[in-house]
């Protein structure tokens, strides 16, 4: 459906994007992660042929970028895109004729979106009287009002609270479901864990890990055990075979080094604190994410 192939974009001399390739299926969720900075929106904006890369190729079902591809996708900006002024209806409407459709159809269309995300009874309410996630959900309709086939969401997470982060992922599957390719990029590991099929991590403009959830995890081991306890935790990265460390109040997600198990650790932890819980299990997408970014930043002849 959308294939990128050695995508490098440089500004004077930065480079923001240095040969990113991945490829993206229809009825696939595709994450773009990476901190910020990393080149994801320029990735992005490549993508939707704003920006063109220095080298590099991008194929839409192995066609090049035109105006009849551009209305097979939606956009959804990290940034509003939505003019402040205009109410909820009459810019979906706008934003929807300017993809080629007829107005009756948009604005029953339009109505649907509205009723869905919560938002019909202000559909006369201006743009810049909503709040920024009622904002985030008019931006969003306008990137699927047109039926797209691909859909690219930078940020689309942006100044949700839970409940409409639901709302949106439920959204995602039923786009999955119905054959779309959806690209967004996030920085919240958590979400993407859950929600991605594929997943590309940049760091500094180059791919650092790519593949399916499942080979990520698998890439990484089993090697890893989450704790819940009563007491203080400081004491964990200083045990014997623990490689890594992710502390919360009360819990923590250890890495052990390689050849060690859990058994052998476990008991030295409850010589220090009360253990409530005690779990082998695969390592979290946002322990790979630290691990991943922090040795590609070290520099030569560091440690971790």
């Amino acid at each position: 459906m959308l294939t990128a192939r050695g995508l490098r974009k440089e500004f004077s001399s930065v480079v923001a994007v240095d040969d990113v390739s991945f490829v993206v299926h229809r009825g696939e969720i595709f994450g773009l992660l990476g901190p910020n900075g990393a080149g994801k929106s320029t990735t992005i904006r490549m993508i939707l042929n704003i920006l063109q890369p220095d080298a590099g190729e991008i194929f839409y079902d192995g066609r090049s970028f035109s105006p009849p591809v551009r209305n097979t996708i939606g956009y959804l900006p990290e940034e509003r895109g939505l003019y402040r002024k205009s109410k909820l209806l009459d810019t979906i409407v706008y934003f929807g004729e300017l993809r080629g459709m007829e107005r009756g159809r948009v604005k029953a269309r339009a109505y649907s979106w509205l009723k869905r995300m919560g938002l019909l009874g202000q559909s006369d309410r201006k743009v810049e009287e909503l709040s920024k996630g009622n904002q985030q959900k008019v931006q969003f309709i306008v990137s699927i009002i047109h039926d797209p086939d691909i859909v690219v969401l930078d940020e689309p997470f942006s100044g949700l609270d839970p409940v409409n982060q639901l709302v949106f992922n439920d959204i995602f599957l039923e786009l999955r479901k119905a054959g779309k390719a959806v690209v967004y990029s996030t920085h919240q590991m958590d979400q993407a864990e859950k929600l991605s099929d594929t997943l590309c991590l940049i760091n500094r403009g180059r791919v650092v890990l790519g593949g399916t959830v499942r080979e990520v995890k698998a890439k990484y081991g089993t090697n890893n055990c989450h704790i819940e306890f009563d007491g203080d935790g400081g004491f964990l990265q200083s045990l014997p075979g623990v490689e890594n460390v992710i502390l919360y109040q009360n819990a923590a997600e250890i890495s052990l080094a390689p050849g060690v198990s859990p058994q052998q650790v476990l008991p030295m932890m409850v010589q220090h604190v009360q253990l409530r819980k005690f779990e082998i299990l695969e390592p979290s997408l946002y322990s790979i994410f630290l691990k991943t970014v922090g040795d590609v930043q070290k520099q030569p002849g560091e440690t971790a």
